[in-house]
């Protein structure tokens, strides 16, 4: 069967001279794995395909789908979204990569979620044109809400009486818990304000210098692998720390 859904491109792997294999997260049929021929090629057809599967890729495309099969073919692929700034600017680069990488070990099923889709490309459509001030706290606000869509994100019950958060069991509390897993004063409150920012505009009126994003990323990270199997440490997490400075 022949099927148009928009993708967003999360992983990219060369296979043999000329091909690759693309993970792609599709508004209509979820997690997906892709093999598309020649697009590595010199020649004047494969010429600057390659470039549509760079990972945060927006693309219209038009696929093969066969629910027997792991692996499905592509018809017809094009820019579903051309982005000005997120493949050459520094910053904006590295926080991509970094959502990319949250996406690429939390994306696991191949079930389709159409509100998680349009959460994921509004994201990397807004980081693209997004102000400096905006995605200086990006990714803390991407990692916090990305959770919610996985059934385990912080409830919301900030109070000056419950103001510690605990990682583990995902909530604001009035005591330590007996574990480590937990953060308080300023990094607390500062999680409660992240949570109610609805668009990301609003990241702009949160002022945080960089050992406090270093903190919260940090945290955030170990919230992931306490409710995920297998989550270990992220790659991108050093680059990002050194780079939004």
């Amino acid at each position: 069967m022949i099927h148009k859904t928009k993708g967003i491109v999360i992983r990219t792997v060369k296979y043999g001279e000329t091909s690759v294999i693309v993970s792609i997260y599709t508004a209509l049929f979820g997690i997906q794995t892709y093999i598309v021929n020649g697009v590595r090629t010199s020649s004047k057809k494969g010429s600057g395909k390659a470039n549509l599967f760079q990972p945060a890729a927006i693309l219209d495309l038009v696929v093969y789908h066969n629910e027997l099969k792991n692996i499905q073919r592509l018809k017809e692929f094009r820019w579903g979204y051309l982005y000005q700034y997120l493949f050459f600017d520094v910053i904006k680069n590295s926080v991509a990569l970094f959502m990319i990488e949250l996406l690429q070990k939390t994306l696991k099923q191949p079930e389709p979620n159409p509100d998680l889709f349009h959460f994921i490309e509004d994201a990397f459509v807004h980081l693209d044109t997004s102000d400096e001030t905006v995605v200086a706290n990006y990714s803390l606000f991407f990692a916090l809400h990305l959770s919610g869509f996985y059934g385990f994100r912080f409830s919301d019950t900030y109070s000056s009486n419950n103001n510690i958060l605990d990682l583990q069991e995902g909530e604001f509390i009035h005591e330590q818990p007996t574990h480590s897993y937990f953060l308080e004063g300023d990094y607390s409150y500062i999680t409660s304000q992240l949570l109610r920012v609805m668009q990301p505009h609003e990241l702009k009126d949160i002022k945080l210098n960089k050992e406090a994003r270093r903190v919260l990323l940090q945290a955030y990270q170990k919230f992931y692998g306490l409710h995920l199997q297998d989550f270990g440490t992220m790659k991108t997490l050093p680059v990002l720390q050194e780079v939004l400075g």
